[in-house]
């Protein structure tokens, strides 16, 4: 019997909690992960993921294809829809949710989201209350923080983000997939930065 992306995205996900290192301490897999409806919802950045080139390089290549085969049967969010936001990043920005109120598994522990940028895309400053743990799946990409020096991640490489504290994403050459996981005040969606 063929596994689904679905079936193979979980099984990746509890070793990725369970092997890497910065991940496994921030937040182990939760053990109340049930399946639960979702109601697929593309947004433009749906197509522009599925078609991206330029993201072979992975420490994590069944991971990363189980994510993008599950592409189109996901719901995307528009988390800024309502912002004054540049409606290139909008077009182009792709994020949706694996593990949590918006996903096909459900938890109340954590809450885990695949984010995509293709090349030469800035996500502008933003913060939220949750704690925040960027994977890099496939791609690089520069990570910001504020008060900290910028650092250029690769698969397998990962960011942390403190509570509340401004962070920024900036995709140069390369398009960036990552696996990121919010736990503690994930109910509060993120706003932009003054600054």
């Amino acid at each position: 019997m063929t596994q689904t992306h679905l079936e193979i995205a979980l099984k990746e996900l509890r070793t990725l909690h369970s092997t890497h290192a910065e991940l496994s301490v921030f937040c182990p897999f939760p053990d109340d992960v049930t399946r639960q409806p979702l109601a697929p919802y593309s947004i433009p950045a749906t197509k522009l993921f599925a078609m991206q080139d330029g993201l072979d390089a992975s420490a994590y290549p069944d991971l990363r294809d189980a994510l993008r085969g599950l592409g189109s049967d996901m719901l995307w969010r528009e988390t800024y829809k309502d912002s004054d936001t540049d409606p290139d990043f909008m077009n182009r920005f792709g994020c949706y949710e694996i593990i949590g109120r918006d996903a096909p598994f459900a938890s109340k522990k954590m809450r885990s989201f695949l984010v995509f940028q293709p090349p030469h895309l800035h996500y502008p400053w933003h913060h939220h209350p949750a704690e925040e743990i960027y994977v890099v799946i496939a791609g690089e990409a520069e990570f910001h923080l504020q008060g900290a020096p910028s650092q250029t991640l690769q698969s397998g490489q990962s960011a942390f983000h403190p509570s509340g504290t401004a962070h920024a994403l900036t995709s140069h050459a390369h398009p960036v997939m990552a696996y990121v996981v919010w736990r503690d005040d994930f109910d509060v969606a993120p706003v932009w930065s003054e600054r």
